[in-house]
């Protein structure tokens, strides 16, 4: 589903260039759980960041389930983005004023979908997945750390996406809620959906089916 061939992400600063990817090839098939280990400063969520068009790369060729992203117009990446990929924050990224509901309907403001009835009973679906059916009323302020995570879960599935995207999705939760989350993650793999997660911590990252470690901008 996913092949990068050559990828570069070059910053110029001040005269003087900054490389923080470095020739990366990777190929992920559709349904993989792959996690992404290394050091701050290997690249890591740069690469996610290219692999979730939310930047673009210096150099190299990214396939997207056949689309060339890196040829793609600003609108094209924007609908691979809203329609095709969820993503998973490590800060949750929830909008203080909306309520849970209102949070993971999110996407279908940003999708070929729409606001109808089955777009609405498809949101209260994946809230009752992640375990949050009772707390939909409720704001990100009356939620715990556990409880946002899933609710950024939820809303990155909510489209059923192709692919998942987390950054560090356990960084700022406890042990045990962080395994809580995993299984969240483990049960939507199970259903097909691609996760690609980012990680510092070994136990997290062996819940995958494959690691690659990241070192100085390259896959070592």
């Amino acid at each position: 589903m996913i092949k990068l061939s050559g990828i570069v992400k070059e910053y110029h600063i001040a005269g003087d260039v900054l490389s923080v990817l470095k020739e990366i090839d990777l190929f992920v098939g559709e349904g993989d759980f792959l996690s992404i280990m290394g050091p701050s400063g290997s690249g890591k969520s740069s690469l996610l960041h290219i692999l979730g068009c939310l930047d673009h790369p210096t150099r190299g060729t990214y396939l997207f389930d056949g689309v060339d992203v890196c040829q793609a117009s600003d609108e094209e990446r924007s609908h691979l983005r809203a329609n095709h990929i969820g993503f998973v924050f490590q800060t949750f990224n929830l909008i203080p004023s909306l309520n849970l509901f209102e949070n993971v309907e999110l996407p279908f403001l940003y999708a070929d979908g729409d606001n109808s009835r089955s777009a609405k009973e498809r949101v209260m679906e994946v809230i009752e997945q992640v375990g949050l059916g009772a707390r939909t009323k409720h704001k990100p302020s009356e939620l715990s750390g556990g409880e946002m995570q899933r609710t950024a879960i939820a809303r990155a599935a909510v489209m059923n996406p192709k692919l998942i995207l987390a950054d560090e999705p356990t960084g700022n939760l406890d042990s045990e809620t962080g395994k809580g989350i995993l299984e969240l993650f483990n049960e939507f793999h199970s259903r097909g959906t691609t996760i690609i997660m980012v990680t510092h911590d070994r136990e997290v990252a062996s819940r995958a089916e494959a690691r690659i470690i990241m070192r100085d901008g390259k896959i070592v």
